[in-house]
């Protein structure tokens, strides 16, 4: 076989390898099934490969989700849309397979084949498919089935198309509750397709059915329908079905569909409109910020904010803030967070007075939890609050939160809190930054913990630009000079980090003054790593100094730093010396 556009196997030699007792070799060949199918041209395949697949009754899941993955992308390879209908054999075939991830990959396939096809073939072959499917003895054809009605039924003719909602209502009271599950699942997509006439009949009381479900498995998945099918009705339909769905869901028996619904709150609330949420799912949302489970809470305190803007103001401090009020002091720590990371939108929401009002003293009191997730996702919310009523009532609380965070025995909050510090910058401003916050940024310098460190070094960086080169130079630049003293290498090595980062910042002329002297003095360091980290740095500042200084007082620094005992020293010398030639022989 002659080659085509890429190293092709001889044909026969891939098609060995699909019967080879070696699964890796089998994985290879199926994922080289493009290669196969042009050598063979359009024919060949559709008459020799393809049949060859649907008889491949290969046991390893890995190679049949490779195979069903492929065969949907496969249509230009067996002579395009008018032979589409060859690719259906093995992907029923597959679709049908005990492996979960293998049939979902072959229905995600068969869709995207059917999409393509001409509807004459696709009332000929894709329509018996879905029947056999829908019919099938084994509950994998029938979880199968349901995830493909939606590519079939706007299609099929009018006879065909009552058969398909009646068998679609079959699936949706199967014996098997997987069955059940992907019915309910697909019903979304399903209820798109059809006829407005029949979505209040039929699939009303396939709906219906689904929500009276005995598995709360299936009751949940429901509960996503609920969303997708009220975007589909009419706003008096929807209030008239949808509704009470939502309100029983709201105190369902299982904590498992009472999570869905608060997880699908704000979906649920667009679907029926403004005025029922009012009046019925106010109601509902408080008896799920109460709940009993904290799965549930934390799911319903996770769309506080969501909510209180589908109401008016009035309506979140009658109903919604006193409940605010109890989950900030819950027994849950995960439900605090959850609340802590998103109570900061209801400002903008409630507005000046009445944030300063009722949510103050509940963003002070979450300031003070003993949990720092709580604690962080306050202050990393800052920015939102500080629109509406400033940052000066908030600024006496914050500082201990602060402190105590950046001093949090477990390194990961440390860390988190330093990358909010520019965020603390900008809102707070200088004077109060200088005064409270500037210390602990020098503190972190000297962490324990390398990222702790790099994180500092960063965040001084990013002070610098927030501030401006002159503030640096007042604040920053003498502080971490004055670090390079220090006995342990290690912080020597991130005071030279800090250095690299700041350069660009500080601009040319305080980089020569400043920065550059200190570096150079670094290059007489007794321990190997600093002196191959200068050579590193110097590198990084050739760009932004004159050319002169990068001739007269970096390369001499380099050129001593070349014939250093330490070969890494000389590899990162020799590097920045060629940098320099470079640019000297660019200018």
């Amino acid at each position: 076989m002659s080659t085509m556009e890429e190293p092709l196997y001889p044909i026969a030699v891939l098609i060995d390898e699909l019967k080879n007792d070696d699964i890796q070799l089998r994985l290879n060949s199926i994922r080289r099934l493009s290669t196969i199918a042009r050598a063979l041209g359009e024919e060949r395949t559709r008459k020799e490969l393809i049949p060859f697949l649907s008889e491949n009754n290969d046991d390893d899941d890995e190679v049949l989700l490779a195979m069903a993955e492929e065969l949907g992308v496969f249509i230009p390879y067996v002579g395009g849309v008018e032979h589409a209908n060859v690719l259906l054999p093995p992907l029923e075939t597959l679709s049908t397979v005990e492996e979960t991830c293998v049939r979902e990959k072959a229905v995600e396939s068969l869709c995207r084949v059917g999409t393509q096809m001409r509807e004459s073939d696709l009332v000929d072959h894709f329509l018996p498919l879905v029947k056999r499917l829908a019919a099938g003895e084994w509950f994998t054809a029938r979880v199968s089935a349901c995830g493909v009605f939606h590519i079939a039924y706007p299609s099929a003719p009018d006879t065909l198309k009552t058969e398909l909602r009646s068998i679609y209502g079959q699936l949706c009271s199967d014996d098997m509750p997987m069955v059940r599950r992907a019915a309910a699942t697909n019903l979304g997509k399903f209820a798109a397709t059809i006829e407005s006439a029949h979505l209040k009949t039929d699939i009303m009381s396939m709906f219906d059915d689904l929500t009276q479900d005995e598995q709360d498995s299936v009751r949940l998945l429901a509960v996503e329908g609920c969303a997708a099918l009220g975007k589909l009705l009419e706003p008096q339909d929807c209030v008239a079905h949808i509704l009470p769905v939502i309100v029983n869901f709201s105190q369902d028996k299982s904590w498992r569909v009472r999570y869905m619904v608060a997880n699908q709150l704000y979906e649920l609330c667009e679907a029926v409109g403004p005025e029922p949420t009012k009046t019925e799912l106010v109601p509902a949302y408080v008896r799920l910020l109460r709940d009993n489970e904290a799965e549930v809470r934390i799911a319903a305190a996770g769309k506080v904010t969501k909510f209180c803007r589908i109401l008016n103001p009035e309506l979140a401090i009658q109903h919604i803030l006193p409940c605010v009020k109890e989950l900030s002091s819950d027994s849950s720590q995960h439900v605090r967070s959850a609340l802590a990371s998103v109570i900061m939108g209801m400002a903008p929401v409630l507005g000046k007075d009445a944030t300063i009002e009722h949510l103050l003293p509940i963003f002070l009191s979450l300031l003070k939890d003993e949990f720092p997730d709580v604690r962080l996702n306050i202050i990393s919310k800052l920015d939102q609050v500080n629109q509406v009523i400033g940052i000066d009532l908030l600024s006496q609380s914050l500082l201990p939160a602060i402190v105590e965070l950046a001093e949090d025995r477990h390194w990961r909050v440390r860390l988190a809190i330093i990358e909010y510090i520019p965020l603390l910058a900008s809102q707070l401003g200088v004077g109060f930054f200088d005064d409270k916050l500037g210390a602990l940024c020098m503190q972190w310098l000297q962490d324990k913990v390398h990222s702790i460190r790099d994180a500092a070094a960063n965040n001084l960086k990013r002070l610098a630009e927030e501030f401006g080169p002159e503030w640096a130079m007042q604040h920053i630049v003498p502080q971490v000079l004055e670090m390079f003293n220090n006995p342990h290498y290690l912080y020597r090595m991130t005071i030279l980090r800090a250095v690299s980062l700041l350069a660009p910042v500080m601009g040319s002329e305080i980089t020569c003054s400043k920065l550059l002297p200190v570096v150079i003095t670094a290059s007489k360091d007794r321990v190997p790593n600093i002196k191959f980290n200068v050579a590193k740095v110097l590198q990084s500042l050739i760009p932004i100094v004159d050319q002169s200084v990068a001739e007269n007082t970096i390369r001499p620094g380099l050129v001593e730093l070349s014939e250093d005992p330490d070969v890494d020293v000389r590899y990162f010398a020799n590097q920045a010396l060629q940098s320099i030639d470079n640019v000297m022989m660019s200018s």
